[in-house]
């Protein structure tokens, strides 16, 4: 698809979308539930560029679920120890235990990537990565673990537009370091290095799958959906609950007086008088 009919795909109403994404959300409580019970282990790899709506994606996939069952992995800079580790041990610590989900926020491919662009490690080093990590990943598949690669793929014009819209945004400035800006004077260096790790490591055993996200609600519903079709879940029956139609009460109980707890002012009673 070219630049000029990206622009003019038709694009998701609001309404469909809420009504999608949250039939999406039941789904992905079903495969939580389903996890849970089974022991299964699921990781889920986020890799692409900077602004390539990762984050959002996994923010909306973690929405309802449980934190002790669905984490996050973001990993930070490595620090010196680690760098004198073997390169895949600080991401093994974080892979699951039966009954988990671990949603990696970058991975092990910070090797492919960033890594390799700015120099952060030796030719070597990329070379050996290349070649270990299709066997790395054959030995935690061996090992049961259900493993899903999702490369999030946007277009120059987006990623840029979407760093200038975080630039002013003081919720968001946070998202815009001096490392995401190297990203756009070094576009083709990325693409390389991308289009060299893929032949590496897109494998029978193994894939990549590519998320076209210059449109991000669209790249929500197209992972998602995806992720929930590669996966042979079920629903589990959940125990039925009743509960009484009120509060059962002893008679025994008297509350202790209001003075001698520390409320938190009310903050919202000041916005009220201001909003008369």
């Amino acid at each position: 698809m070219s630049k000029k009919d990206k622009q003019k795909q038709a694009r998701i109403g609001n309404k469909v979308y809420e009504a999608e994404m949250f039939r999406l959300q039941t789904e992905l409580v079903k495969l939580q539930e389903w996890v849970r019970a089974s022991g299964a282990r699921v990781v889920v790899i986020f890799e692409g560029r900077d602004a390539a709506g990762k984050g959002g994606t996994i923010k909306r996939i973690t929405e309802y679920l449980s934190p002790r069952v669905a984490r996050v992995a973001a990993l930070p800079a490595p620090t010196d120890r680690e760098r004198g580790q073997w390169y895949y041990q600080r991401y093994v610590a974080h892979l699951p235990a039966p009954g988990e989900i671990v949603l990696f926020d970058r991975s092990w491919y910070n090797r492919a990537g960033v890594e390799k662009v700015m120099g952060f490690c030796t030719p070597e080093e990329h070379s050996r990565f290349l070649r270990q990590t299709p066997i790395f990943e054959q030995m935690l598949i061996d090992d049961g673990i259900l493993l899903r690669k999702y490369w999030f793929s946007v277009s120059d014009d987006e990623q840029l537009k979407r760093f200038r819209s975080r630039m002013n945004d003081p919720v968001r400035q946070w998202k815009l370091s001096p490392m995401d800006l190297e990203s756009v004077y070094r576009w083709e260096d990325y693409s390389r290095a991308k289009d060299e790790m893929m032949v590496h490591t897109d494998t029978a055993l193994s894939p990549w799958f590519v998320v076209e996200s210059d449109v991000k609600k669209h790249a929500r519903l197209n992972m998602i959906s995806h992720l929930l079709s590669t996966l042979d879940y079920e629903e589990v029956p959940r125990p039925k609950v009743s509960l009484p139609k009120h509060p059962i009460e002893s008679g025994n109980y008297h509350r202790p007086p209001r003075s001698l707890s520390k409320y938190v002012p009310d903050h919202v009673a000041t916005l009220i008088r201001t909003d008369h």
